[in-house]
């Protein structure tokens, strides 16, 4: 779960900080394991990682419901969310002919859409922005024409931007969810699926419903989220870094530099907090301790991408001009042996785009708090190239950090209360669990000790 910043709860009494642990341990159940621990460390999160019986998506795991509540409608055919077997394959397939193109036309398309957001922005004064809502629309409209192979209308845009805010704030527990807000864009979808518009053959072994809940979720929600979340991370990371900025802007071209900015990005800020899977099989963790199967295993990516660093606290670029990310602990898009993410060759490709295009036209300034959950949305300056700022910008960097410890303070309510609500509420509907003794069929076949199926 997305929760706020460690600096927003410093002053809730302790038993209410309590009680919020105590809730979402219990959405866990009694077996579960987190890693890394005290007790296992980054190396058994590598192993566990990748062994082959850590591959239970959904059934199985109390915590299923609650992000199927947050991600409905159509969890079931969520590409993160559906066990290995033919369907996961199928829609596996459709998303890579989605997401494939040539590195030029994917990095050209990203550059025209946060180009046309930014056009909105006056040139003549500074704008006071917050950069996940700055930047939405854009990937919407991009996710739009990967799918559609046209350009994107304004009133689709809208509707897959409104989805997908509703979808993270309601995982970030900043705002209930609104079902009604989301029918509206499953309703667009399902006119233009059953037209033939989409221009990729849709996966074979969903019915039209589920192709339209397979589209909502995997192009529309987790790919705009994504790229919303890690192009304002990355943003606000150079807003807060003016040294790193002005290297990125006095060499545009660089891309060795670019990619050790969004490397240690995602290191510091992962887009996942906690992923969990169900085990279909044992697996040892040590001489002493064996997981059985049916164990919840949640897998930490901060915690792990804290292990193995000088100063891993600190944003610190120039760091990789030494390291291979592929050594480190590093995986800002899962890893190999287990489904990584599958834009992971588009969005490096699109997010320098996106820097760049922002950074052609605008510093960027911001004096607020920067956390792995952005609940904030990311509140930053854009001072237009060439404008004189004068006294007006020291004026709004205090007004953007006194605004920042205020709201921190409001949000860490509202989040804990929040999340109650809906944390007991997915508890009663019990989506994931429901599914899966209706369709059984639908869960992960048991695997032998060895890792391998029946």
């Amino acid at each position: 779960m997305s929760g706020g910043a460690k600096g927003a709860t410093w002053w809730l009494p302790r038993s209410v900080v309590a009680l919020r642990v105590r809730i979402f341990e219990k959405v866990n159940g009694d077996r579960t394991v987190t890693l890394p621990g005290a007790a296992h460390g980054p190396e058994v999160f590598e192993r566990v990682y990748a062994h082959p019986a850590a591959n239970g998506r959904s059934a199985g795991a109390g915590l299923s419901d609650l992000f199927w509540y947050w991600l409905a409608p159509g969890p079931e055919v969520h590409q993160e969310h559906l066990e290995p077997g033919e369907r996961y394959e199928d829609v596996a397939e459709a998303t890579r002919r989605m997401l494939a193109g040539s590195s030029a036309d994917l990095t050209a398309a990203a550059g025209r859409a946060v180009a046309r957001v930014l056009d909105t922005l006056p040139e003549d004064r500074i704008s006071l922005v917050r950069l996940r809502d700055l930047v939405m629309p854009a990937w919407a409209e991009f996710a739009y024409e990967l799918v559609f192979q046209e350009p994107c209308p304004r009133h689709a845009r809208d509707l897959i931007t409104a989805h997908a805010d509703d979808v993270i704030n309601a995982l970030k527990c900043t705002g209930l969810r609104h079902p009604r807000r989301r029918a509206r864009l499953t309703a667009y979808l399902r006119e233009r699926v059953a037209a033939g518009d989409v221009k990729h053959a849709l996966p074979a072994s969903l019915s039209l419903p589920e192709q339209v809940h397979y589209l909502q979720g995997t192009m529309f929600n987790t790919a705009v989220v994504q790229l919303s979340e890690a192009t304002a991370h990355v943003l606000l990371a150079l807003a807060r870094h003016p040294e790193t900025q002005e290297r990125l802007r006095t060499a545009p071209d660089d891309d060795r530099y670019l990619n050790h900015v969004l490397d240690e990005t995602m290191r510091l800020y992962p887009l996942f907090g906690i992923a969990h899977r169900i085990t279909t099989g044992e697996i040892a963790l040590d001489e002493e301790t064996t997981l059985p199967a049916g164990s919840v295993v949640c897998f930490s990516y901060p915690d792990y991408h804290a292990t193995g660093y000088d100063r891993p606290e600190v944003f610190d670029p120039d760091r990789w001009s030494t390291l291979s990310a592929k050594d480190a602990h590093h995986i800002p898009y899962g890893a190999a042996a287990n489904r990584p993410c599958p834009a992971w060759r588009l969005s490096p490709l699109v997010l320098r785009a996106a820097v760049r295009e922002v950074l052609a036209r605008h510093r960027l300034d911001s004096t607020a708090s920067h956390t792995r959950s952005n609940p904030h949305r990311a509140p930053c300056l854009l001072v237009p190239h060439g404008l004189s700022p004068g006294p007006r910008l020291a004026l709004l960097r205090r007004f953007v950090r006194v605004r920042d410890g205020v709201e921190d303070v409001t949000r860490g309510v509202r989040q804990l209360v929040l999340g109650t609500v809906m944390v007991l509420h997915a508890r009663r509907l019990r989506l994931a669990g429901r599914y899966f003794e209706e369709h059984p069929a639908g869960r992960c076949p048991v695997a032998h000790p060895e890792g391998k199926g029946r």
